[in-house]
């Protein structure tokens, strides 16, 4: 690169960065406050806190950056512009080509970076923070739990025991789920220890009952000597099935469960796997954008207001493109979309770089469009 290559470069680097961890600490503080019942209720430590609510980062990153690149190129040029930068540049020679390339360095760097987070590190931290979660809620069964209060650790998941011995164990144990309306589980049993084993924490309860209801109206009640529970997926019903953004990038391309529950998934996995690879184009698609309303120099008497409304409204309306062909893409009782929808959810961001570059080279359907307006504006003329 030619200094000024990189004095551009580093400019909007350095903008995207502060842009980037602003905002990714803004939205991170307001869902971490969310969290705080991992201290007050659930008696966890602050490194517990610190580390499920830093497990979403990698999430918000991926979401914030191409906004936060969007308003970088923006800042950035609109800076150069009012310092004169621009003009000085566009007199000495330096062609538009030359100008985007630092910027297009930095749009295939945030590129790279969104890709990894959504293909890799993304579907990783939320299977981590399951999986902590789900130690969360049995570590507060062992030590945090109050005897004799009917404990709701979730919404519609109670748990109770009348007393603690003196080795540990819980008496009196109770335990019902009732997320799930038509399947209410309902455990009885005189003991209950927590066992772990191979990484994985159980409930083991002794001498107790499990009662079920049935389609017909009635209850099924078993009674066992000893029954272990794996709290791991107890606690959060259907975790055999793994949700969509939890499921590793390959799990995804080719599922290997034949599970019926899957099925039922279809839509939700294939507007996961869609979005895992076509939301790391709108950082192309957000910085061509910007460059292609404030690239070009501009006197002071040019006003710039409309040129980044105009960008703004732009960006956000092809973000809102994408959303409602997310959506599309799942379809409805388990019939596939339309054929055009897959195509559109890679359209929208690809299509939008190209018309951006246009806009910035001037290509045909800049012309077009200037003709077009040059013959209405003689038509009214003539009028």
């Amino acid at each position: 690169m030619l200094r000024i290559e990189r004095y551009l470069f580093r400019t909007a680097a350095t903008a995207f960065l502060a842009g980037l961890l602003t905002l990714t600490a803004v939205i991170w503080i307001t869902q971490a406050l969310k969290q705080l019942d991992l201290m007050t209720s659930k008696g966890q430590t602050i490194l517990i806190f610190l580390t499920v609510t830093g497990l979403g980062l990698p999430f918000l990153t991926a979401v914030i950056a191409p906004v936060a690149l969007f308003a970088s190129v923006l800042y950035c040029l609109n800076k150069l512009n009012g310092d004169s930068e621009l003009v000085v540049m566009s007199a000495s020679g330096i062609s538009t080509a030359r100008m985007l390339l630092p910027f297009l360095t930095l749009f295939a760097v945030v590129f790279l970076g969104v890709a990894a987070l959504y293909i890799e590190i993304v579907p990783r931290s939320f299977q981590t923070i399951q999986s902590l979660t789900a130690r969360v809620h049995a570590d507060f069964i062992a030590n945090f739990a109050r005897p004799g209060a009917f404990t709701e650790l979730e919404a519609g998941f109670v748990f109770h025991y009348r007393e603690r011995a003196h080795d540990g164990s819980l008496r009196g144990v109770f335990i019902q789920d009732r997320r799930d309306l038509t399947a209410i589980s309902t455990y009885i049993a005189e003991v209950g220890e927590i066992v772990e084993k191979e990484g994985d924490t159980y409930l083991l309860l002794l001498k107790g009952s499990t009662q079920r209801p049935r389609t017909s109206g009635d209850s099924a009640i078993i009674t066992f000597d000893d029954y272990a529970i794996d709290l791991s997926q107890f606690i959060r019903k259907g975790d055999a099935v793994r949700r969509p953004h939890e499921r590793s990038t390959w799990q995804l391309i080719a599922p290997q469960s034949q599970d019926p529950a899957e099925a039922q998934l279809a839509g939700q996995l294939r507007v996961e796997l869609f979005d895992r690879f076509t939301s790391p184009f709108y950082a192309f698609a957000a910085g061509l954008i910007a460059f292609a309303a404030l690239g070009e120099a501009r006197t002071t008497r040019q006003g710039r207001g409309w040129a980044i409304a105009s960008a703004v409204l732009a960006f956000a309306a092809v973000r809102l493109l994408g959303i409602t062909a997310s959506l599309l893409l799942r379809g409805k009782g388990g019939v596939s979309p339309p054929f055009w929808v897959p195509f559109s959810v890679w359209a929208i961001p690809l299509f939008t770089c190209a018309a951006s570059l246009d806009a910035i080279f001037g290509g045909p359907l800049t012309r077009g469009l200037r003709a077009v307006r040059l013959a209405a504006a003689s038509a009214a003329a003539r009028r």
